[in-house]
């Protein structure tokens, strides 16, 4: 009664300063009540900041918007729920499309190529974070919220709450896009058969070291070879120790580019990524790429990257189902839910809602998983202070070219779609957190023993170290296409590894080259390094106190080493950072 009577009293006043209208506040009331549950803020506090939206929109109200993102289901969700939601309380309609991810590439391509308006308002990788300030047509959000956009920016937006805001920050320390959704690319593991007494008491005798969560590529190696040629069948159903999946296609780009290289070893210490190398193996000195090559001192062909080629051939090969190496992304996506798969060392978080249905071969009658996720294992190559796998991280991002009313209503509604009044509800519906706030709930510490060890991990220090693709990439499209055409070589057997990587490398400086003649990326656009050889790199970046490239190593496969995964879970806090 007396929540009631306080927002009564908040209408009322509203009204009578020129506020939104009563209709404004019973559609707010009805979202609250009947959607925006659970919220990490109380309800008056909710009631508040959806009534400045109401507010912050009248000048637009009638307008017709159009936003676009790739096909997850947190876009989903906002696309058929958040969108109807925004429009009841602020009187602005918006057309969410939602399309493929290679789509949502070209289109925003095109409208930085041609200056014509093809859509309001994008939910775009936070991988172009080397692309878009570099051609200068995107708005520099920091600059913007406090400037031409400050009267339609939610005073309760709370940057700092943004767990990836790192990522979409530039080296002028400015936010170039606002997170929202991100996942990450972790080792997924049937916990049920990694703690049958008889499948561990199997594994020691022959391994002599205990079943667990692998922490580095030699123990992962055993592993899929024990399942796939030792146990081979459990319950009658014939199991793999590996997945994974190889079909010249673009989505195999992404097996590579979302950090494989990374877990290899490839690249420098840093985070969130490599400096001067990162995990694209490009080299950036200053703002400027300077070369892809190991004889430009970049790591694309150095024997971490091969070697990270080699292994992601020799298990899909020996260990994975014999359907895998025909398989795309989306294809193999759903196969360890079908219950034949002991691991798979690179899995995306986004799947964890598809992977806990009831009645699955993964999951048990009470609705927890049979299965767990945990750190991925690092690569021979690795060392600390690495970055150690992928977080793709879909953000809000506006262009220039973009009419400016219309620009303020889009950033409205791309604000509305990550404001606390809502985001902890749209991570319960689509697992991809944004938020600090969100992950330390207590309703997600009621959810997590049905969630595989996902809120663990995003609670855990470990999370820094999975990041998107940096700074050091000065044109995500044009480069990402040469990743699938040229290690999609490799992976039919058209070249070996080290032929696949030399043109990689060859062709990514090719790119770097015409960017640098072109002169459109101005001051940060690449500058290649003249072209020295392997040894002098080596050398180099030993005496800089580097790590990439490095030589090749004399031993590949070191000791391998586990750790048991309850003990893992226990070793991390049980509060947030802040607190």
């Amino acid at each position: 009664m007396r929540l009631k009577t306080q927002v009564s009293i908040g209408v009322l006043m509203l009204a009578l300063a020129g506020g939104p209208a009563l209709a404004d506040d019973a559609a707010i009331k009805k979202w609250i009540d009947a959607e925006f549950q659970p919220s990490t803020l109380p309800k008056d506090d909710q009631t508040k900041e959806l009534q400045w939206f109401a507010k912050a929109a009248e000048p637009y109200k009638g307008m017709e918007v159009n936003v676009v993102s790739e096909t997850l289901t947190v876009h989903k969700y906002e696309s058929e729920v958040l969108a109807k939601a925004f429009e009841e309380i602020t009187g602005i309609k918006v057309k969410h499309d939602i399309i493929q991810e290679g789509d949502v590439v070209e289109k925003i391509q095109t409208q930085m190529q041609s200056g014509k308006n093809v859509y309001d308002g994008w939910i775009n990788d936070s991988d172009f974070i080397g692309t878009h300030p570099r051609y200068n047509q995107t708005v520099n959000l920091t600059d913007w919220i406090t400037g031409e956009a400050k009267d339609v920016t939610d005073p309760m937006l709370d940057v700092d709450d943004f767990i990836g805001k790192s990522f979409t920050t530039w080296t002028d320390k400015k936010l170039y896009q606002l997170p929202d959704q991100q996942f990450a690319n972790l080792y997924w593991f049937r916990y049920d058969w990694f703690t049958n007494p008889d499948i561990k008491a199997k594994f020691k005798a022959k391994y002599g070291y205990e079943l667990g969560v692998p922490v580095n590529w030699s123990a992962y190696e055993d592993i899929a070879e024990f399942f796939t040629n030792d146990i081979k069948e459990i319950d009658g159903v014939r199991v793999y120790g590996h997945m994974d999946y190889g079909k010249k296609d673009p989505s195999l780009g992404w097996r590579f580019t979302d950090a494989w290289l990374s877990m290899a070893g490839n690249g420098d210490k840093g985070i969130p990524n490599g400096i001067p190398v990162d995990e694209w193996g490009i080299r950036m000195e200053g703002c400027r790429p300077v070369g892809s090559s190991v004889e430009r001192g970049g790591d694309v062909n150095g024997p971490a990257s091969v070697y990270a080629i080699e292994k992601y051939l020799d298990w899909l090969k020996k260990y994975a189902p014999p359907q895998a190496p025909g398989m795309t992304f989306s294809e193999a996506g759903a196969v360890p839910a079908q219950g034949n798969v002991a691991q798979q060392i690179f899995w995306y978080t986004a799947f964890t809602a598809d992977m806990v249905k009831d009645g699955l071969p993964v999951v048990n009658k009470d609705g927890t998983p049979k299965w767990r996720m945990a750190p991925s294992p690092h690569g021979a190559y690795w060392r600390e202070g690495m970055k150690l796998g992928y977080q793709d991280v879909g953000s809000a991002t506006l262009l220039k070219s973009t009419p400016k009313d219309r620009a303020k209503a889009a950033w409205l509604y791309l604000q509305f779609i990550v404001s606390k009044s809502v985001s902890l509800k749209k991570s319960h519906v689509g697992l991809t957190f944004i938020r600090e706030s969100d992950i330390w709930d207590k309703s997600f510490t009621e959810r997590a023993p049905k969630l595989g060890g996902l809120i663990e991990f995003y609670r855990s220090p470990a999370r820094v170290q999975w990041t998107p693709t940096g700074v050091n990439v000065p044109d995500y499209p044009k480069l990402a296409q040469l990743w699938w055409q040229n290690i999609g070589d490799a992976a039919s057997g058209a070249k070996t590894p080290q032929q696949a990587m030399d043109a990689l490398a060859a062709a990514q400086d090719e790119v770097l080259g015409r960017l640098e003649k072109s002169g459109v990326q101005g001051a940060c656009g690449p500058k290649l390094n003249k072209k020295e050889t392997a040894e002098y790199w080596f050398k180099k970046s030993v005496a800089d106190g580097n790590v990439a490239p490095q030589p090749k190593l004399a031993n590949e496969k070191p000791k391998p080493e586990t750790i048991d995964y309850d003990t893992l879970i226990k070793s991390w806090p049980a509060t947030p950072p802040n607190k």
